[in-house]
This record gives C-alpha cells, structure tokens and sequence, in this order.
C-alpha cells in the first residue's frame, strides 16, 4: 500500500519546530545576559563621588574597580569594625552638635554601620590613585566588556526597531494583506490524510464519486493510463445546487489522493489592487509544479470566471485579468504537467465559455440533490455518532425528505438531537425525527401567539379546507397531518400532504388536483363563513404560478396550444418561487393571463363542489380539529369514512399547505405548488 508524504515543507520555509527552538534558544541567551548585568544593580547602591572621598579617607573603602566611567566596590564602615559601637555614636553626637561644620554626607557616613556595595560616576580627579594607595585600597582597572558592548549598542537597538517594524506590518496586513506578500497566493496546503473525510463518508452522490474516483487512481497509477494512451482531465469542475456536497467531496478527494492538494476560494484571488489577481493565480500554480503531482481546488468558481464583458476603449478589469491568467495557466503554451483543477459553483451559467471547454475544465461532474436511496445513506452516515431507539426507520425518514439536499438532511438530524436533548431523554425516537423535518420546513411551533376563538375556528375551517379537497380528488397526495398550531413567522396552520414515491413526472390531471387542494383552504372559508380572509394569499400565489407554468410552459392549454411562451430562469438560480420570464407577444400574454384565470376559475368551483357536498364531513373533522389542535392521517381518514393510501414504504408527513403557509426553503420541493 502506497503511504502519503508525511512532511512536506514549501522551499524556502523553515519547519515550525525549528523556528520555535531557535526562538527560545534567542530568548533564554538575552534573558541570561539581562540577569547578569541587571541584577547586581538592585544590590549596589550608588552614593555621591563626595561621599566615596570621605569613605577614602577614614579608610573604609577596601575594593575598588576603576571603570572608564564609574567606580564600583565595597565598603565596610568603621562603626563595624569595632566591638563597641559606642565610639562612633558620640562621634555622630558631637557632628550633631556642630551641624554647621560637619557636610551632610559625612554625617550620613558616620552613621552606616553595615558593609555595602558601591557605585559612584567618575570626575576628573589626577590624585585618585595616589588617594587609593595612601588608604591601602586593593584597586584595579577595568576594560568595557565587548559581548555587553555589542548588545546594547547594535543588537538591543536592532531588535527595537525589527519588532516595531514587525508589530506595523501585521497591521498593514490586517488592512491590506500584507505588503510585501500582496501576489502571494493565499491556498492552504493539505500534504496528509488529515481533511477527516474520505469518500466512504460522502453518500448520495454515486457517479460524482466515480468520476472523481479515476481522477484519484490516475494521480496514484498513472502507468495503467499512460499504457493506453489515456491523459489526466486537467480539470473537474463540481456542478451542482447549494448544499449537496461539492466541497465535502473535495476534501474526500484530498483524504484518498495522498498528494499535496491546495485549496483556496475564488474569492481570495480578488483585491482592490489591479493585477494582485493575476499574480495570485501565478503564484499559485508556481507551488504547484513545485509540488507535482498535486491537486489545486478552487470554491465558488464564479467570483473569478464570469463571462467576459465587450468593452470599447481602454480596460483595466481587475476579475478579467485574474480570468486570463488562469486560462493561460491551465491551458497556455506551457503545460502543467501532473496539476489538476478542481472547482465547484452553483452558478456554471455565470462562467465563461473559454473555463468550461475540453482542454481546461474536461470534466462537469453534477452533484444534484440525492434521491431517495441516496438520501437514505447520507442520513446513515450523519447518524453514526448519534444514540438512535431501536425503532428508527431512516428509509422513512428519507421519504419524507424528497429534494432535500446533504446539508438539510445533516441538518434534520442535528434538530432531532436538539429536541432529544431539550425533553432530557437518552435516544433519538422517530418522533423527533418527524418533529424536526417539520420544523426544518415549516418552523419552530409558537404556541405564544394565541388566537382569539373567530380566528382558530377560521383556521381550523380552513386546513380542513385542503384536507378534504385532497381527500376526495382521485389523483391528490394522501393527507398525513393537519394542525392550527402556529409555526415559522406566519403560518397559522398547516396541511401534510406526502406522495407515495419519488415523481418526475406529473399529467395534467394530478397537477388539477394539486390546485384544487391549493383553493380547498379559501373554499372552505367562502362556504362556511360566506366571506374570505388574507389567510389564502400564499395559496393564491402559490396556485396561480403553477396553473401559469401549466398554460404557458407545459403546453396544457387547448387555447395556446403546444407553444411555449415563457422561459425559467438559469437552473441552479431559480428558487421555489422563480419567476417566469415572458417570451411571448402582448396578445398572447393576455390569452395566458386569461387561460389562467379560467383554469383557476375551474379549480375554485371544483373545490366548492367538494366541500358543499361533504359538508357533513367537513364540520365533524373542525369539531374534532378544535379539540385536538392537531389530527394524524389515520385519524382524519377515518373521520371521513375513507382507508389511507398506503405507500410502498410507510413514511412520515411533509407539510406542503396552510392558512398563511411560509415559503418552502432548503430545496424542498412541496408536493402541492410549483411543479419543479
């Protein structure tokens, strides 16, 4: 088995252990040097030169060193030497007596009688060693010491001025990058198996693997390539809508090539500075050839390889410069022997045609969101670390997922395990699985906002509105859950619906229906109360989108016929509620408009018809509805006489309706609404 480099340094790079015992080496030689020639200072006490002369003369100076600018040694004070101190304190009495003929010092002399260390400054005086002589002083002379010489006059002022300097460039970097290191590249080298993810920790994304899989092997065996006259792709780029794994595979591409592999994002190539691009991009594939054979990933491609504009006259783009130079460094005259690219971006409508043809990026790997067998496995990858109870049913789980990507569903679980842990209870249950896809789409319950009895009775009218349209349309999504109980920022209640598998195709009978059971809600209103409320905007919204999509892109209007008269908007830009873009004359834009309203007109008066002859129904289902505050599908089936539709796989509830339903994040698709 082929081990990974376990060391791999940059040239010119000092390894971090070294630099940090050349550190301390530097650190503990200056601090022994201050503690010699500091220390000895807290115990010398410097006294007058007038004072030194007087201690000279009554004798009791007996070291001296004669330095070139001072006088050190040692003092032993008469008072001392005698066994009898009294002699010296009626010398210090009868000098108190005469204060006016005895100096100050001399009497703070008279008064010591302990030894002590001396230090006094020089004056010129020609009679000092013939002084130090008469008093029987063992002197001697001293030289400047050069190793203390040279560290306060070079070394201590050097040092100063290099950490001054050091302590502003960090602050130019904070502000600026950097100086000096403006056209370095910013990419950070991963040279071990050390990203904690392999491609045993990506699922759902299968023939992503595979692709990037060849890649892997070819860096590791080329010789079976070479063989056959296969080359590297030079680059791969990771196609795919927010979420579904592009970087996580990335770094389970650096976990298993065992190569250097640097990654950066698109966003670090560009600064305020014109051409810092460019020499990043330079810079960066320089370490790479150094570190062949390697793998260069870049995120969100598209900040640095959006088309291209036409401009007249004189340009100085710095993105357009920074896009040239990495064209030419993946496919120019010289070519980049073992550096492959990899890439990802949610946006490829945005890149350049010159990025994305053969020869630079030869590869679009599409990580889409997973399907049910795929986010199956990803849920079983995220739940390795967490205490699931015996009756946990993933497959269930990921039914009632449909068009969620990874990072949803990673995000379900982590919310199950919140709840679990917010109720003190040890094992995740199926129930608090259920409760966090519920929050994860439709919001936390807000059991806070109180509504009066009116409006929950309106409410309540209302979801059991769409219910039961949903109930009697033959080809409806089965209801799963009906709730008044408040969620997210303004839906008062809300309505599940689940389908029984995965759909891709819809005919135009289930889409009717989906629009019947979208009006159910504002019908329910309209028959009971004889008025409407604001409760059906979403619903309107919702509805009138998709009966336009019906007239207008799907060819489902006998009227219009088979012409498609309105575009989406780039595929990976278009949200749950992208608006369509026109690409029609005015009169035909009135036949769509009309169309529509009669196709909702249609829907409306079938949704009436249900609930006015299931009236009955309809009051037994709100009784029981205001009592409970919320009614499982087994339950509401059986209050209006009807067996559930079983699907293959019994799965949990997905809430698609409500009196003010929110808008449906984090990719999912609801089974009622815009036919995605």
């Amino acid at each position: 088995m082929k081990k990974s480099p376990s060391k791999l340094k940059l040239p010119g790079k000092f390894d971090p252990q070294a630099r940090w015992l050349a550190g301390y080496f530097l650190v503990t030689m200056l601090v022994l040097w201050g503690w010699q020639e500091f220390f000895g200072q807290f115990s010398v006490r410097t006294i007058p030169y007038s004072q030194f002369k007087a201690h000279l003369e009554r004798r009791e100076v007996t070291e001296a060193a004669v330095k070139q600018d001072e006088i050190v040694g040692r003092i032993v004070p008469l008072a001392s030497r005698q066994t009898n101190a009294a002699p010296a304190v009626t010398q210090l009495n009868a000098a108190d007596s005469q204060p006016a003929e005895v100096p100050q010092g001399l009497k703070r002399a008279l008064a010591e009688t302990k030894p002590f260390l001396f230090r006094t400054v020089r004056v010129e005086d020609p009679d000092l060693v013939k002084d130090l002589q008469a008093a029987g002083v063992e002197y001697t002379g001293t030289r400047p010491n050069a190793l203390s010489e040279f560290l306060l006059a070079w070394v201590l002022p050097i040092g100063l001025m290099v950490l001054v300097w050091s302590m502003l460039a960090r602050r130019f970097s904070a502000a600026s990058e950097g100086v000096f290191g403006i056209g370095k590249s910013r990419a950070k080298l991963i040279v071990d198996r050390n990203t904690g993810v392999t491609f045993n920790d990506v699922a759902g994304c299968d023939e992503a693997k595979q692709e990037l899989r060849e890649v892997v092997d070819f860096l590791k065996n080329p010789a079976e390539y070479q063989a056959l006259g296969a080359r590297i792709p030079k680059g791969a780029l990771l196609v795919g809508p927010p979420g579904t794994g592009k970087t996580l595979l990335a770094r389970a591409v650096a976990g298993e090539a065992g190569v250097p592999f640097f990654s950066m994002s698109g966003a670090d190539f560009v600064e305020m500075f014109v051409g810092v691009g460019a020499a990043r991009v330079r810079d960066l594939f320089k370490q790479a050839k150094e570190h062949a054979p390697c793998i260069i990933f870049i995120d969100e491609l598209d900040a640095i390889g959006r088309q291209r504009g036409v401009h007249v006259g004189a340009v100085n783009d710095e993105r357009e410069q920074t896009l040239n130079a990495l064209l030419v460094e993946m496919d120019g005259f010289e070519a980049n022997t073992g550096v492959i690219i990899l890439a990802a971006t949610n946006r490829p409508e945005v890149l350049d045609r010159a990025l994305l043809r053969p020869g630079r990026f030869d590869r679009q790997i599409v990580v889409d969101a997973p399907d049910l067998d795929g986010r199956e496995a990803i849920l079983q990858v995220h739940a390795r670390n967490k205490r699931l109870a015996p009756d946990v049913s993933l497959r269930r789980i990921a039914a009632a997922t449909a068009g969620f990507s990874g990072a949803d569903l990673a995000n379900v679980l982590n919310e199950a395990a919140l709840l679990t842990a917010r109720r003190k209870a040890k094992e995740i249950t199926q129930r608090d699985l259920e409760e966090a896809i519920e929050k994860v789409v439709a919001g936390p319950e807000r059991r806070s906002r109180r509504l009066n009895a009116e409006e929950k009775k309106r409410v309540a009218y209302h979801e059991v509105g769409h219910a039961l349209v949903a109930a009697h349309s033959p080809h409806a999504d089965p209801v799963h859950k009906i709730s008044i109980v408040p969620r997210g920022r303004a839906a008062l209640g809300y309505t599940m619906q689940l389908p029984n598998e995965d759909q891709f195709l819809l005919t135009r009978s289930e889409l009717f229906c989906r629009l019947c059971g979208l009006l159910g809600g504002r019908a329910a209103e309209e028959v009971i109360f004889g008025e409407v409320t604001t409760g059906a905007q979403n619903d309107l919204e919702r509805a009138t989108a998709l009966a336009r999509q019906m007239v207008a892109m799907y060819g489902m209007s006998e009227r219009l016929g088979l012409a498609n008269c309105a575009q989406r908007p780039a595929q990976f830009l278009a949200g749950p509620e992208a608006v369509l873009q026109r690409d029609c004359s005015e009169q035909t834009a009135r036949e769509i408009d009309e169309e529509v309203k009669s196709l909702l007109d249609h829907a409306y008066v079938k949704a009436k018809e249900i609930l006015t002859e299931n009236r009955a129904q309809l009051e037994r289902v709100t009784a029981e509805l205001l009592t409970r505050e919320t009614l499982d599908g087994p339950e509401f089936y059986r209050l209006v006489g009807k067996e559930m539709p079983r699907s293959k796989e019994p799965v949990p509830p997905l809430p698609v309706a409500g009196a003010v339903t929110p808008a449906i994040g984090n990719g999912a698709t609801p089974s009622t609404g815009q036919l995605q």
